[in-house]
């Protein structure tokens, strides 16, 4: 359907470099966009690269520090000059500890904020002020979680970190749809990723999988839909919100 048609857009993902990021990577890349590749280890994006251009897209990688603003600023001059000014940007780069809030380390609890909140500031300011110099309206996806929608224990600081994704994601959809620059949040489920592959695949994941209405873990494939519709002109009058894609999970107390 033409209205899903990225063909012609360039869409910029964090965290590319595995689990969902790579996910989105294909996606975007399937529906036309060309596709900058940005995460920390080089060696895990020239990976998503090739399955990018499995898919019969481009991709152009480089390297990026969410948590640090110079890295941000080179990074999306970079991508300007050789790619040009993204018009779609998702902001999926993220880290999680899992331990409870009395054995968290102030260190621990710096890096998920810096990472999955303060990251998503950065990013998202320094793409909303490329759209804006370029005169190019645009589509901004955070990338959330049930849990900032919910909470669970030994994930504190996850939870507080996605709950700021999502009221962040307002603001910015607030203060920035005058220049046509849409903000939304998808807040996903349980899918294996190499980041909880662990966890899900214990004792503890199969009582998990139990309690999800669906009983099943997410395929990460069930996401293209929700970012599709968010990245295309199948969302144009969509902004400042969060859709869900997680079995039903959000249905029961998690």
């Amino acid at each position: 359907m033409s209205i899903f048609d990225l063909d012609g857009k360039i869409a910029l993902v964090t965290g590319a470099g595995s689990g969902l990021g790579r996910q989105f990577a294909v996606t975007l890349a399937e529906a036309g966009a060309s596709v900058v590749l940005a995460a920390r280890r080089r060696e895990k994006l020239e990976e998503t690269a090739n399955a990018v251009r499995e898919a019969g897209g481009s991709a152009y990688c480089v390297s990026l520090d969410v948590t640090s603003a110079d890295s941000i600023r080179d990074c999306f001059a970079e991508i300007i000059k050789e790619v040009g000014t993204p018009d779609i940007v998702v902001n999926n780069a993220g880290v999680a500890v899992d331990r409870y809030l009395l054995d968290t380390k102030e260190e621990e609890w710096d890096t998920v904020i810096d990472t999955d909140l303060k990251g998503v500031f950065l990013v998202g300011q320094a793409a909303a002020q490329a759209m804006i110099d370029a005169d190019k309206p645009g589509s901004i996806i955070n990338i959330s979680s049930i849990l900032g929608l919910h909470i669970a224990k030994t994930l504190g600081a996850y939870s507080a970190a996605k709950t700021g994704v999502i009221s962040l994601t307002k603001t910015m959809a607030l203060e920035w749809v005058r220049h046509g620059i849409r903000v939304n949040a998808i807040a996903p489920g349980y899918f294996i990723t190499e980041m909880n592959e662990h966890q899900l695949n214990s004792e503890a994941g199969e009582f998990l999988r139990s309690r999800i209405p669906m009983k099943r873990i997410g395929d990460v494939a069930e996401l293209s839909g929700p970012l599709l519709l968010l990245a295309s002109d199948a969302g144009s009058y969509m902004t400042g919100g969060t859709l869900t894609a997680d079995g039903g999970h959000l249905c029961r107390s998690l």
